[in-house]
């Protein structure tokens, strides 16, 4: 007969504990703190229990370090530990690795199933997140009228930049009535479309106070907000739902009244800077309009009908002096011509043919009479031919025929309208004066 083995008290106690650790590993108890024990070692002793049984718990010095709740009598928990057995007295206990407040730990897990869940539909996605407009010049935000959070707001752009407009949707911002008026108050913002951006915000708290900014409603409605959105709810160590879902999360609600405003002293010095820019490019200009201005003169002054004329003028009389020194040449041509007939006709006496002679002469002298005046008025001919047909060119004389020229404000001459944009003046040249004109279309 095979002899039945036998267990010491510890042996069977040790036994035990390997078959409860290994069997049943970490675990998740919710329970009641009863006779809660602390004593010098920093250990802490106490039983769960709820209606109907109860079990021993210890958590040791380095583990409820890390615990951000005080245990009490009579307070639910949440707690995640191992089964085990303490074998000098027999008892099967709970080894305490994390301790929290019950109703905080549901919310937490609940917190982190919804976060989780939006996670993988995309709601967090940097990729559909706004930038936040460059120029903002009317801000909401959804807060309670009467917080704290709406004091610090408005006591930040008033101090940074007080030109800045202010809406505020006034909500509930913890209770059970607080999700509803929230996302109210969002879709009314939207559907008004009168800011440029706005802010979810509130201060401080408990996961619990701040458990209606975990909403899954209130999560699709931010993300599908045309307004860019910042959500500035809680310290800078809690996060919700709405500050992975908006656009931009800000630490606290004074951080976010500073994302949306710019230093005055930083405005103005921007301003400065750009006055500064602004002289410098006139001056700029100004400097080459002026030697745009006096090459335009420059070429106006050779283009000028005026000198076409002078010229012009200066070329007839110089033919007129030609053709009187060619008279003059002729004449004395002629009349030396006609001192040597003289001369031969003294030596000869030819008398017979002395009249045959002298109307010789007439009819020379008309002829030459005759060439002259053929001569001036072939050059005056000429010269109103050249008159008429500078005339003829001038930009002047077409101005005068009922035509005008149209230049741009900077002096350029327009020659199709695409040059002229909607609304641009332009001036007009007509032959009495100018005037200033606009685009209409």
């Amino acid at each position: 007969m095979q002899q039945p083995h036998i267990f010491t008290v510890y042996g069977l106690n040790t036994e035990v504990r390997q078959v409860l650790e290994q069997g049943f590993g970490s675990i998740w108890l919710v329970g009641e703190i009863s006779n809660f024990a602390a004593p010098s070692s920093g250990h802490w002793y106490f039983t769960l229990k709820d209606e109907r049984a109860q079990i021993r718990a210890a958590m040791f010095r380095n583990a409820n370090q890390r615990v951000r709740i005080r245990p009490q009598h009579g307070m639910q928990v949440l707690v995640r530990a191992k089964l085990t057995v303490y074998e000098p007295r027999g008892d099967y206990q709970l080894i305490i690795e994390h301790m929290e407040d019950a109703g905080a730990g549901l919310l937490q897990q609940k917190y982190e199933q919804l976060k989780a869940k939006l996670q993988a539909e995309g709601l967090f996605d940097p990729a559909h997140k706004q930038p936040l407009p460059e120029s903002i010049k009317k801000v909401g935000v959804i807060t309670s009228p009467t917080g704290a959070a709406v004091r610090d707001i408005l006591a930040v752009l008033q101090r940074r930049d007080p030109s800045i407009e202010v809406v505020i949707y006034p909500s509930a911002v913890q209770g059970q009535a607080a999700t509803g008026e929230l996302l109210h108050m969002l879709q009314r913002a939207i559907a008004r479309n009168e800011v440029d951006v706005l802010i979810m915000a509130r201060g401080g708290g408990s996961l619990e106070d701040l458990w209606c900014f975990n909403d899954e409603q209130l999560a699709y409605a931010l993300h599908s907000c045309p307004i860019p959105t910042i959500s500035a709810v809680g310290h800078e160590v809690d996060f919700t739902i709405c500050d992975f879902v908006a656009d931009v999360r800000a630490p606290t609600p004074s951080a976010a009244a500073e994302l949306v405003s710019r230093d005055q002293r930083e405005t103005l010095h921007r301003i400065s800077h750009l006055s500064h820019r602004v002289e410098q490019a006139w001056a700029r200009f100004f400097r080459q309009h002026q030697q745009q201005q006096q090459h335009f003169t420059v070429r106006l002054q050779q283009q000028h009908p005026q000198r076409q004329l002078q010229q012009n003028g200066q070329r007839l009389d110089e033919l007129s002096m030609r053709a009187q020194q060619s008279v003059q040449r002729a004449l004395q041509q002629q009349q030396r011509a006609q001192l040597q007939l003289s001369n031969r006709l003294q030596t000869v006496h030819p008398e017979r043919r002395l009249a045959p002679l002298q109307q010789q002469q007439q009819q020379l002298q008309q002829r030459l009479q005759l060439a002259m005046q053929q001569l001036l008025k072939q050059q005056r001919q000429q010269f109103q031919a050249l008159t008429q047909g500078l005339h003829m060119v001038s930009p002047l004389q077409t101005i005068e025929r009922g035509y005008a020229v149209v230049r741009k404000n900077d002096g350029a001459v327009v020659r199709n309208p695409k040059q002229l944009a909607a609304g641009e003046s332009f001036q007009i040249k007509v032959a009495e004066g100018d005037f200033t004109a606009a685009k209409t279309e």
